[in-house]
């Protein structure tokens, strides 16, 4: 099954408190051979939001947050810098390792990379993972309760073996990934508490390309992503000629998404209306359908550009999908590598 990280979220709970589950990502992509982009990336998220940023090309740790600037002194930043910088030449040195393994030193390709962890703040669990994945597919994955890795084909059977060997290096990965990552996640979200639990409703609109076409229903703005979006009739979810996008980002850290319907004959549209429903919020946003209140043609046509650069401008940034990680310590200094 191909690695989907950033279209999973987590269970929704409506009408309900904010959820409690916080989760911190560490996100190493490494093109090949791919025009555009630098040649090395790491994106630092919790709770989805992204807090720090550093690529091949600035070589430096950035902040994207500035309960983050606010938060931790320039010493912690240049340390990070150093570490990320050491991260880089290693990871790019055991890539070349792994290239001349699988007879691979030509032609374009993306390792991409993911360590994190979960916390529940009501009950104190912690989870962590590893994952590791080549050209969007899975490759590796790493279970700390067992301390023992995942092989997601044949082709990655030589490297599990080779993993599941070292049992000291497998006894660290399993400490950054249940110690070291629930610590960092639960002092920055103590920083960024205000930001991360915060509720922000959406602006919803009706809109339509064409007469022909179906409505479609747009909440954007919104945050957490823990929401949902549906059409009822006679106040009665349904889901015949209803077709549910997905959750995207919005490049100032909200969300949006939308949800179309077959338009049903004019003297039928006051029984539909368009429900909204975010995680913390005790009340639906509700829209009516009503005919003077859809937008038509170039209200549509902006609206699909704002989608189209939100979402290629977060996927540059982030570029979504896991994979192959390796834990050591540096001078102290704990960080993800690639082995």
């Amino acid at each position: 099954m191909k690695i989907q990280m950033f279209l999973c979220f987590l269970g929704l709970s409506f009408h309900g408190a904010a959820a409690v589950t916080h989760s911190m990502k560490y996100l190493f992509t490494v093109p090949s051979q791919v025009q555009n982009l630098p040649e090395f990336i790491i994106v630092v998220l919790v709770d989805d939001v992204q807090i720090i940023y550093y690529d091949s090309n600035n070589r430096k740790m950035v902040p994207r947050q500035d309960w983050m600037k606010e938060n931790v002194d320039e010493k912690y930043w240049e340390t990070e810098t150093e570490v990320a910088q050491a991260g880089q030449h290693d990871i790019q040195a055991y890539i070349e390792t792994g290239k001349q393994l699988y007879n691979q030193t030509e032609g374009v390709f993306v390792v991409q990379l993911m360590c994190g962890c979960e916390w529940d703040e009501e009950t104190g669990e912690v989870k962590g993972y590893g994952l590791v994945g080549f050209d969007g597919e899975d490759f590796l994955s790493f279970n700390p309760e067992t301390e023992s890795w995942t092989a997601a084909n044949q082709f990655a059977e030589i490297m599990k073996h080779y993993l599941d060997d070292d049992e000291v290096f497998n006894a660290e990965w399993k400490n950054l990934l249940t110690q070291d990552c629930p610590e960092w996640l639960k002092t920055s979200v103590n920083h960024g508490r205000r930001f991360l639990m915060r509720t922000v409703l959406p602006s919803v609109s009706l809109l339509q390309k064409s007469s022909s076409s179906p409505v479609s229903c747009h909440a954007t703005g919104f945050y957490p992503d823990r929401a949902d979006l549906f059409w009822r009739r006679d106040g009665e979810e349904i889901h015949e000629g209803v077709e549910k996008g997905q959750i995207l980002p919005n490049n100032d850290g909200t969300f949006q998404m939308s949800v179309d319907l077959q338009l049903p004959p004019e003297a039928e549209m006051q029984r539909y209306e368009c429900v909204f429903q975010l995680s913390g919020l005790k009340e639906d946003v509700i829209t009516e359908l009503e005919k003077e209140q859809i937008k038509t043609n170039e209200g549509l046509k902006s609206l699909g550009w704002k989608i189209i650069i939100g979402v290629a401008g977060f996927l540059v940034a982030v570029v979504a999908v896991p994979a192959a990680i390796l834990y050591y310590k540096r001078n102290g200094e704990s960080y993800c590598r690639f082995t």
